[in-house]
């Protein structure tokens, strides 16, 4: 006898060739969520998109790494925004991430000279 969950399994499907893509299922929605928060708090305080117009790496690493101090300290929210930390060093690995794919120009990172010495043994 047929039920209706073989009902189910008989109807067609459509066809959706994106076994290669990104799995964008799998972000996180609590961090996407503070993402989006901290982003439109950066809107409101300097404008939309205003860090597409570029931003030095060393700037961005920088206010990285001051958020990842703050929370090695304990500190878990941002005394200017009212956000956490880890939802700025979220946005500012966003920028980061994105400037160093489509900006070359601003990568100002201080490239010294290798170390061509062997450690001492």
């Amino acid at each position: 006898m047929i039920n209706e969950f073989d009902i189910e399994d008989m109807r067609p499907k459509g066809m959706k060739f994106d076994t290669d893509k990104p799995r964008m299922d799998l972000i996180d929605s609590l961090a996407m969520e503070g993402l989006a928060k901290v982003l439109t708090f950066g809107a409101q305080k300097y404008a939309a998109h205003n860090w597409r117009n570029g931003l030095e790496y060393s700037r961005v690493s920088a206010a990285l790494l001051r958020h990842m101090s703050a929370i090695q300290r304990g500190e878990d929210i941002d005394g200017e925004s009212g956000l956490p930390h880890i939802d700025h060093l979220g946005c500012c690995w966003m920028f980061l991430s994105n400037a160093m794919k489509t900006r070359p120009d601003l990568d100002d990172r201080w490239k010294g000279k290798e170390c061509t010495s062997s450690p001492s043994k």
